[in-house]
């Protein structure tokens, strides 16, 4: 499956700033990607340092002044990436509450609502589908600095909240889970995409509970624990203003069905 992404953003840096980016696609065997990543500032060049992050994950960070900067990406990602290995360390770490997966304060909601003696996959699954079913999709309704507490009590949400509470269930259900950040041809609406993956039977699966998408074509930006660790513009020591963010993703040919229910990896 060809793959074609690509983002454009418009920052306006009124104070000195370091800036990080995550929209470039993770580096992972079995895919071959060719991009290009282009930041302006003003209509001059900056030049950005790569950090290489866990699970192909890559920030590109640079320093400056004020004026107007543009982000410029664009890639086609070829193949399918190979499975993870299994790591014992994302086992655990992917069971620990987190700043939007508050874990630790659903455990006897989520005990209560999904029960248990089910398999691995049924309670994925199932805890998947519940999400989708109790939570609405309303574009603006939830702030920022929302986590998954809010999202259950609210009703509401966009991607990244669904993926959350997701994510809260199935860790207070002691099924390892995180968060990932992707391209996702045939979004609507079309932006950065947030879904849940999940540690069952013995390998990684990608969870959207907004069916947004189908998950065959997601292609990984990043991965962790919350949108703390996948969020695609993070800001240290100055001020910025977001004026706009355009994100395209497509498949060359008809996009695939998804019945959100067989088990699938982000490939």
């Amino acid at each position: 499956m060809q793959r074609d992404v690509s983002a454009r953003l418009e920052v306006a840096v009124t104070a000195p700033a370091t800036l990080e980016f995550q929209i470039a696609v993770a580096r992972q065997p079995g895919l071959e990607v060719a991009e290009s990543l282009v930041f302006e500032l003003d209509g001059r060049v900056v030049t950005a340092r790569e950090i290489l992050g866990p699970h192909g994950t890559r920030i590109h960070q640079f320093t400056v002044g004020p004026g107007h900067l543009r982000a410029y990406y664009r890639a086609t990602v070829l193949g399918a990436a190979l499975p993870e290995p299994p790591a014992d360390y994302d086992r655990a770490l992917y069971l620990r509450p987190s700043r939007f997966a508050e874990s630790d304060k659903l455990l006897g909601f989520a005990a209560a609502e999904f029960g248990s003696g089910a398999t691995d996959v049924q309670l994925a699954a199932r805890v998947a589908e519940w999400v989708g079913r109790r939570i609405r999709y309303v574009a603006g309704s939830s702030d920022p600095i929302d986590g998954a507490v809010e999202t259950l009590l609210s009703g509401t949400g966009v991607c990244r909240d669904f993926a959350h509470l997701v994510v809260a269930l199935l860790r207070a259900l002691k099924v390892p889970a995180r968060v990932v950040s992707v391209y996702a041809p045939g979004c609507a609406p079309m932006d950065f995409h947030a879904v849940a993956e999940a540690w069952v039977d013995g390998a990684w699966r990608v969870l959207d509970a907004t069916g947004l998408a189908p998950r065959a074509t997601l292609v990984r930006i990043a991965t962790g624990r919350d949108a703390s660790d996948v969020a695609f513009l993070d800001n240290h020591g100055g001020e910025i203003v977001v004026h706009g963010v355009r994100v395209t993703a497509s498949v060359d040919g008809p996009l695939p069905f998804d019945d959100n229910v067989r088990a699938v990896s982000v490939r």
